[in-house]
Formats: C-alpha cells, sequence, structure tokens
C-alpha cells in the first residue's frame, strides 16, 4: 500500500516536472542568449553566493524540518517555529549585505558588481530557500499533487512573462532579476495557499518560550554536527566561484553557468525523486524497518542514476549543438565546460540519493567527517585549476572549475556509497561496477548515434540530425533495457509491465 502510494507520487511529480521543464527550455533558450554571457556570468555569479550563504544559515536546518515534520505532521507549532527561523535567516543576511556596502568591502567581496544587484542576489537567494522550505512541506504534508500543479501553473506564468519582455527587448540583468522576484513570490503564495486550504499551517503562530526552547535545542542537536560541514561548504562553495570571477571574469562565469544549466536538465527524474525518498527512508528509519530501507535503496537509486546517465551522456556528445540551441554562437567557447557539466548530474544522482541516507538516519557526524576533507581538497585543486600560470596554476577558467567538479563528485559519492553500503549491508562493488558499466555502455550509444545521424543527414539543419540521433540512441537504449534489464536497474517484471501496458503481448512469453 504504502508503495503504491509512492509510486503514485513519484510519477505525478514527475510528469509535472517534465512539463515544466519542457516549458522551461523555452526560457531556458531565452535568457543565456538576450543576456549574454558577461550579464548571465554576474546573474549567476551573486546567487550562487548567496545560495552558499543561505546553505551555511540554513546548516541542514530545512532536511530536519523535512524529516522531522513528516514524522510528525500533527505537530504544527514545528511549522511555526521553522517559519521564524526564516525570518531570522533573511535578517541576518540583509543585514550582511548592509554592513558590506557600509564598511566598503563588497568590491572585495563581490568583484565587478553594483551593490544593488547584489542586494538583488541575496533577495533571489531568500526566496528560493523559502520556495524549498515550502515545496518539503507539501511533500511531507502528502501533498505532492496539488503542489505539483502549482509548479506547472508557475511555469506556465514564467514563460508567458518572459516572451512578453523578450518580444519588447526588455531583458537585462535588473529586469531579470524583477522577473525571477515575480516568478518566486507566485509560487510561494501558491503553496501558502495549497497548505491553508488542507488545514497544515499552524493555528498559532506566536511560539511559547518553552516551545521555541524545546524545538531550538532538538534542532541544534540535529544540525550541530553539520556547523564545520556547512561552514567549510560556505567557504569552499563561495571559494570557487570567486576565484572563477577574480582571476577569468563574468564570461568564464557565463560559461560555466551555461554548462551548470543544461547539466541540470539532466537532474530531471532525479530531482523529483529525492524529497520523497528521503520522505520514505526517514519514516522506515523510524519504524526500524531495515529491509524496507534496503528495498528502497536497491529499487530507486540505480534506476534514478541510470536514467541521469541516459540524459546526460546523450548531451554530452551533443553539447555544440545545445550550445547552439541555448547559448548561441556568443558561447561557442564554452563547448569544454559545457560537455563536462553534462557529465556532472551522473554522479549528482548518487549524491542527492546516498547522501540523504546519511541525514534520514541522523549519521550528520559522518556526513561531516567524509565531507569536509574533500571540500578542502578540492579548493586547492580549484585554485591549480583556474588561476593563472604566474599565480602557480593552469588558467583554465569555466573548464577547470567544470573538471574539479566532476572529478571531486565521483570519488565522494563513491566515498559516501561505500559507508551506507557497509550501513544497510549490501555490496559496494556491485554498485560501482555499475556505475562504469552505464557510463561507457550510453557513451558508446551517444557516439555512434550522433555519427550515425550526422552521416546520414549531412547538409540537413543541425536540428534534424539532433532529433534523428536522440531517436536512435533512445531505441537502442530501449533495445538494451529489454535484453539486461539489471543493467539499467530493472527487473524482469518492470520489462513485463511495460510490454503489457503497450500490448505487446506477444514478448511477454517466458522461455
Amino acid at each position: 500500500m504504502v508503495e503504491d502510494s509512492l509510486r503514485k507520487r513519484y510519477f505525478y511529480k514527475l510528469f509535472t516536472n517534465i512539463a515544466g521543464y519542457a516549458i522551461g527550455l523555452i526560457t531556458m533558450g531565452i535568457i543565456p542568449r538576450a543576456l549574454g554571457p558577461k550579464a548571465f556570468g554576474d546573474f549567476n555569479f551573486l546567487t550562487n553566493f548567496f545560495n552558499q550563504v543561505v546553505n551555511f544559515l540554513d546548516m541542514g536546518s530545512s532536511t530536519a524540518f523535512f524529516t522531522k515534520i513528516s514524522q510528525r505532521q500533527k505537530e504544527s507549532s514545528l511549522f511555526a517555529f521553522y517559519l521564524w527561523f526564516t525570518v531570522l535567516v533573511t535578517i541576518l543576511i540583509l543585514l550582511g549585505v548592509s554592513l558590506a556596502g557600509v564598511f566598503r568591502v563588497h568590491q572585495r567581496l563581490w568583484p565587478g558588481q553594483n551593490i544593488i544587484f547584489v542586494y538583488c542576489g541575496a533577495l533571489w537567494a531568500i526566496l528560493n530557500w523559502v520556495f524549498n522550505v515550502l515545496n518539503q512541506a507539501t511533500d511531507a504534508y502528502g501533498l505532492t499533487v496539488s503542489a505539483e500543479i502549482k509548479k506547472l501553473y508557475q511555469k506556465i506564468f514564467s514563460v508567458m512573462l518572459i516572451l512578453i519582455l523578450f518580444y519588447n527587448h526588455l531583458i537585462n540583468l535588473a529586469s531579470f532579476f524583477i522577473y525571477q522576484y515575480a516568478i518566486q513570490i507566485f509560487i510561494i503564495l501558491s503553496f501558502f495557499w495549497v497548505l491553508k486550504q488542507n488545514r497544515k499551517l499552524p493555528y498559532r503562530w506566536k511560539m511559547t518560550q518553552e516551545q521555541t526552547r524545546y524545538y531550538g535545542k532538538e534542532f541544534f542537536v540535529y544540525c550541530y554536527p553539520l556547523f564545520f560541514y556547512s561552514l567549510f561548504s560556505l567557504l569552499t562553495g563561495i571559494f570557487d566561484r570567486w576565484i572563477l570571477q577574480y582571476y577569468s571574469g563574468s564570461v568564464q562565469q557565463g560559461f560555466y553557468g551555461l554548462g551548470y544549466q543544461i547539466g541540470t536538465i539532466c537532474l530531471i527524474f532525479t530531482s523529483s525523486m529525492t524529497p520523497l525518498f528521503i520522505r520514505e527512508f526517514s519514516m522506515a528509519y523510524g519504524n526500524q524497518d531495515r529491509d524496507r530501507m534496503i528495498f528502497l535503496f536497491r529499487r530507486y537509486i540505480p534506476f534514478l542514476y541510470v536514467i541521469t546517465a541516459y540524459f546526460s551522456c546523450f548531451a554530452a556528445t551533443q553539447a555544440d549543438v545545445l550550445i547552439k540551441i541555448f547559448g548561441g554562437s556568443q558561447y561557442s567557447a564554452a563547448l569544454l565546460p559545457v560537455i563536462l557539466m553534462c557529465i556532472f548530474p551522473i554522479h549528482s544522482t548518487y549524491g542527492q540519493l546516498s547522501g540523504s541516507v546519511f541525514l534520514a538516519t541522523g549519521q550528520t557526524k559522518l556526513y561531516r567527517n567524509l565531507g569536509v576533507p574533500f571540500m578542502i581538497f578540492g579548493s586547492m585543486l580549484t585554485y591549480i585549476l583556474i588561476a593563472p600560470q604566474d599565480k602557480f596554476g593552469l588558467n583554465m577558467g569555466a573548464s577547470g572549475l567544470a573538471i574539479k567538479m566532476v572529478l571531486l563528485q565521483f570519488i565522494l559519492v563513491n566515498v559516501q556509497l561505500f559507508f551506507n553500503a557497509k550501513f544497510l549491508g549490501i555490496s559496494f562493488i556491485r554498485y560501482f561496477v555499475h556505475q562504469i558499466i552505464v557510463i561507457v555502455l550510453f557513451l558508446a550509444i551517444g557516439i555512434d548515434s550522433r555519427f550515425f545521424g550526422d552521416f546520414l543527414l549531412r547538409g540537413t539543419p543541425f536540428i534534424f540530425s539532433f532529433i534523428f540521433s536522440g531517436l536512435v540512441y533512445t531505441a537502442v537504449c530501449i533495445v538494451c533495457a529489454f535484453y539486461y534489464p539489471r543493467v539499467f536497474g530493472l527487473y524482469r517484471d518492470d520489462i513485463e509491465f511495460f510490454l503489457r501496458f503497450f500490448q505487446f503481448k506477444d514478448l511477454t512469453a517466458k522461455k
């Protein structure tokens, strides 16, 4: 019964995410092109900076909130406490920016940026955080379907608005920030409406001193081990993009930002599943249901890894075409960063899902102890790859940062996987070998499909070859999945279900 509920919520969330991404592709095809590499790079630099600040001040508390509210859904005062916490974080961030302006250190912190746009970046990160918190609340309360419908409305609203701005030649950095605020406020108010309609908002927002102390202590115990992890994450996350901005400038920042956005598309399936996976895993852990935890890990993580690799490997083999579609000729020098950032989401799947096991089971100390050394090593690697040669670096710009992200992600994720496999009593080697096989297989199919499409449709517009290659790639992958379902994270029962669904009854006979 629980499994049916999880499957229904996942596929509904996935369907609306796919529709949202389809709409978002229009927006993505407009914004980098309309802003240009410099303004697009400035936007990415500022929003990433304050995302890092928000993540530090969050310190894992949003995950704690999601985990606890999933387990104690009738405790409305818990909701009220966390929303007051978001108000406190908002005040701290805006105060910090104001002090940087007063003491005239903003140019050191944000090289080449106007202080007005610094405030804009801070407000964007705050609204994005509030959106994520409310989205987690709707998932925790089982209101995924209603919330996903509202997110789809937001996507429709956003594409209509950006088309109006683009048609009237009104897109610049200032108007783009205003556009972002409009769509963020729209979805935040929509989530509040969903929660209110389902009577999930607290009846009383005022907290007693006893409640404040109780929840404060509870969150402190959960989040304290993550303090140093969050601090290093803040410093290294800001350092990566600051070094790129300082030594390579806004244009290289824009190249990296374009690659990051294209890579994000490949995470559509993982981003749909992550909050649902954490909720189910948290509940299984709370019930001490070890078999359920092992089932969730085995059933969903390899499959979602394969789905992400399917999109990522094809995108990597078609990186030059994607640059033409989303950025235009002004981003032609971004080829290597885009290829690498298309590969990056593959192991982000394990990073999101396998990493969430630590948080769902309260292993925050181990999560910290594994992450911090890699962050320190990553910062040293960032400097070596990005700094100019006279500063003992390789001067690789956006490509250097992309190399660092892919390499470090692969190593860290597999270290985390080793400890999760040990915790659950499953084989680490099996999952590690599976990762390599999947990547090699999909890249080989992607390269061959690209060669076949370009050869067969040479002389035609590039979009025809792109679509044809995609169809060939997908067809070959489907055939491979039919004959080797375990490689694709599937079971024979899954194949038979899909064959029956599409009425291929004659193929379902067993040997």
